[in-house]
């Protein structure tokens, strides 16, 4: 079901007034999300109408051209008030900033980036597979794409697709059926013929998401949809490209999940105030026990705005860290945010692993920002490597 067009805003900056409405709005139904594991459809009208679907789409399309630090200001409020929508939304937001469509046929990019800059055009990269799992550890995907008279057929099968209920278009990673394979990327319109989305996610978190499978069985697409496919060693991407798809990944992970612990670090401080035992006679805030576990918290969200801000002034001035770097960037981030939300668990008991409070939705959601590739062996491995070796 595509996104409603809403007439949106003209295409600025928000500030920070108009972010914490956004955050405001989109937690008042995060709860009813992740309970029924729903699109949050409102949502992204909500953020179509403030004009932020074409953030990223350059200034000469309509687009606001935002860069790191800016989109990230963005990202993190959307995730402060729910995280799937954040995660759907980078997607889109990456695939605008990072140059990802820069072989493809240039009429066809410019539609799907005047369609984001309408408040429309929600885009999602399909890979991962049952079999193959995540093509960033290597291999050939099994979904094939066979040539026709008409264009290309697409058959296959695809898990943790993000998204999948909502989006506008897919674009599937897929292998050609030719003597000599080439791999990559095929625009699909999801209200295509032959496909069949099976409602199989049923995770710890981040629920919103509807990372459902998706299966293609004969989907005819047009032979302009084979927006980027190359052999596979052409894959291989240049030192700067490969940072700056690095940089975009981690530092917008490393966001959402820094999002969801300040959320949780938000209501364990209404929480801590409010709470005031009848054996104390005063709030639990006033403990200097509890004032030492929020200094813990507040040194952990300090280190990771001090990481990801630093980080992403640094690349709007063209000084883009190493893809080692971006990732370890990641890996802090998110170790931080998970510590942070178990922290408030600590000092509230009972009532923070309640579903009637949502700290344990936050803890859920933050838990999965361990998923994310690269994970953490691939990352520390790289880190260690680089060190020891020099490669």
């Amino acid at each position: 079901m595509a996104t409603r067009i809403l007439e949106p805003a003209s295409l600025r900056l928000p500030d920070d007034a108009a972010l914490q409405e956004i955050t405001r709005k989109l937690a008042a139904s995060a709860q009813d999300h992740d309970r029924a594991a729903t699109f949050p459809r409102a949502n992204f009208d909500i953020l179509a109408k403030a004009g932020l679907i074409g953030l990223t789409v350059d200034p000469k399309l309509g687009g606001a051209g935002a860069g790191y630090a800016d989109t990230l200001r963005v990202l993190g409020a959307v995730a402060q008030g729910e995280p799937s929508t954040a995660l759907i939304l980078f997607m889109t937001y990456a695939f605008h900033a990072a140059e990802k469509a820069a072989r493809w046929p240039r009429p066809l990019y410019e539609r799907l980036a005047r369609e984001a800059v309408a408040g429309r055009g929600l885009i999602g990269t399909f890979r991962v597979e049952p079999e193959l799992g995540t093509p960033v550890r290597g291999g050939l995907p099994k979904t094939t794409a066979t040539r026709t008279p008409q264009g290309w057929r697409i058959s296959g099968e695809k898990i943790y697709s993000t998204g999948s209920t909502g989006l506008d278009w897919f674009v599937v990673w897929a292998r050609t059926d030719e003597a000599a394979p080439r791999v990559g990327s095929f625009l699909v319109d999801p209200a295509t013929p032959g496909i069949t989305i099976v409602p199989e996610w049923d995770h710890l978190g981040m629920r919103a998401t509807v990372s459902h499978k998706v299966v293609f069985e004969d989907v005819t697409i047009p032979a302009e949809h084979a927006v980027d496919v190359r052999l596979p060693a052409e894959w291989e991407a240049s030192a700067g490209q490969a940072a700056a798809q690095s940089l975009w990944n981690a530092l917008a992970i490393a966001t959402i999940y820094d999002g969801v612990a300040r959320a949780a670090r938000d209501w364990l401080v209404g929480y801590l105030n409010a709470r005031v035992p009848a054996n104390l006679g005063a709030a639990l805030a006033s403990l200097p026990r509890v004032q030492e576990k929020l200094g813990e918290i507040e040194a952990l969200l300090y280190t990771n705005r001090a990481l990801i801000a630093g980080a992403a002034r640094a690349a709007d001035e063209g000084a883009l860290p190493s893809a080692t770097e971006a990732n370890l960037i990641k890996h802090v981030a998110n170790a931080n945010a998970i510590q942070a939300v178990a922290l408030g668990l600590e000092l509230t008991g009972n009532p923070g692993i309640s579903r009637n409070n949502p700290l344990e939705r936050h803890y859920r959601d933050v838990l999965c920002s361990r998923i994310h590739s690269p994970q953490a062996d691939t990352v520390l491995v790289g880190a260690g490597r680089k060190a020891l070796l020099g490669v």
